[in-house]
């Protein structure tokens, strides 16, 4: 556990220097912002979700002196367009579409940080592109394994947040509750709008009441509102039914040996109900090579205190590499 007297607050808020939309197929259309330094040390942040879109105080974990911050909104979502849409939307159009970004930047070699999803596909990007990344820094580890999945969406954090799981499956006929993945998606994907909009408040509603150690109201209230929670849960269960296009399914870890060189840190809160921390544990054991730091009191956010101070910590001296 981190003495509370070493916690550390956020960077003060910076606006973007640059924003600008990259056509990266004839469908989609992303949305990129660059804050900090234009003459920093390039880094690209991963967002969330898949679907949960890039947030103004994400800037505030890097210096802006020493950083020239990348945020990208991945596919259908954030101010990318089109909004929600499956279509030519998975786990390698989103790497493509990072090396599409960085080459139109003019950037060599970048430092990548990516927590939750961002973790899972910063994962793929690095082990696709070594060659362009000086850097790894992750968060709250999700390898998308089917146990991950059951463990959230099916039978696991449901014993722990009993209340919040009635909520979370209530749109779901008791008939179809074994398989909760297939039942959301059948929904999610409906021309019934209204039972779309049903279908993902429950699901990104169940994300924002577990994602820490103590409960935020306003982070529910975030993950429940209707333009968020579409984008959100269509895109995460699109993902997650198609297992994230891996094969084997631990592709992740098989492909280690392809990034061991590369400075990284692993940041994982021991109470992680939305990312168990065995996934954090497993990848330390197949990459003792990179920094592996457990918060003892901490869940999944990045916002939670002591994540939030390894973060900004791990930041700082990655900016000297």
């Amino acid at each position: 556990m981190m003495n509370k007297e070493n916690l550390r607050e956020l960077y003060p808020p910076t606006e973007p220097f640059n924003t600008f939309d990259l056509a990266v197929s004839d469908l989609h259309t992303i949305h990129i912002q660059e804050a900090g330094n234009p003459n920093g040390k390039p880094a690209v942040f991963l967002h969330g979700g898949p679907g949960g879109g890039t947030e103004s105080f994400y800037c505030q974990f890097f210096d802006p002196e020493r950083w020239r911050l990348v945020l990208i909104d991945q596919r259908g979502c954030g101010k990318s367009t089109p909004f929600a849409e499956l279509r030519e939307n998975t786990t390698w159009d989103l790497v493509d579409d990072i090396e599409k970004v960085r080459d139109h930047l003019g950037i060599e070699k970048w430092v990548v940080f990516g927590g939750s999803w961002g973790s899972t596909l910063s994962l793929a990007y690095v082990q696709s592109h070594p060659n362009r990344v000086k850097g790894l820094i992750l968060r709250g580890i999700f390898l998308l394994r089917r146990k991950e999945l059951q463990w959230f969406y099916q039978s696991g954090t449901s014993e722990i947040y009993p209340d919040a799981f009635e909520h979370y499956i209530k749109p779901i006929p008791e008939n179809e509750r074994h398989d909760l993945l297939s039942a959301f998606y059948k929904r999610l994907t409906s021309d019934d709008a209204k039972e779309r909009l049903e279908a993902a408040r429950a699901w990104a509603i169940w994300e924002g009441s577990t994602s820490k150690l103590y409960s935020d109201p306003s982070l529910i209230e975030r993950f429940g509102e209707d333009e968020f929670a579409e984008a959100f849960a269509r895109i995460e269960c699109h993902y997650f039914i198609n297992g994230g296009w891996f094969s084997p399914e631990d592709q992740l870890l098989q492909n280690i040996d392809i990034i061991r060189e590369i400075p990284a840190v692993i940041v994982q809160g021991r109470y992680d109900v939305v990312c168990p921390v065995v996934s954090a544990w497993d990848l330390h054991k197949a990459w003792p090579e990179a920094e592996f730091c457990i918060i003892q009191d901490a869940g999944h956010s990045m916002t939670e205190p002591g994540i939030r101070s390894k973060l900004l910590d791990s930041t700082d001296t990655f900016a000297e590499l």
